[in-house]
């Protein structure tokens, strides 16, 4: 487990929170994590575009996120040894986007 889990929290944060396509990388991390799987398998269980899955991945694997095993078209993927160990943290940012925002409700006098 790595002890000091800021860097990898903060990575986390902005991809998962602070970019558009955050929710989709969250989904693929979550549906690796139950079951390694390949792009085009990820496109179907997600019902995204496989396009979009791709790019998401290859943002994933950049960050040393998931890794991919296999060549081509059989490539699956499996979350990093870092990934696994501090899943944890993944779960703690993806908790706090599930919490609704309170909104300030104006009041007429």
């Amino acid at each position: 487990m790595i002890t000091n889990d800021h860097p990898l929290k903060q990575l986390l944060g902005w991809l998962i929170t602070g970019t558009k396509g955050g929710k989709t990388r969250a989904k693929i991390i979550k549906s690796v994590k139950d079951n390694p799987r390949n792009a085009n398998q990820l496109a179907t269980h997600l019902k995204v575009d496989y396009k979009t899955i791709r790019h998401h991945l290859t943002i994933l694997e950049k960050n040393k996120l998931v890794i991919p095993v296999g060549t081509h078209y059989s490539t699956v993927y499996f979350l990093s040894q870092p990934m696994e160990e501090n899943y944890f943290v993944f779960q703690e940012i993806t908790n706090k986007m599930c919490v609704p925002k309170k909104r300030a409700i104006a009041r007429i006098a």
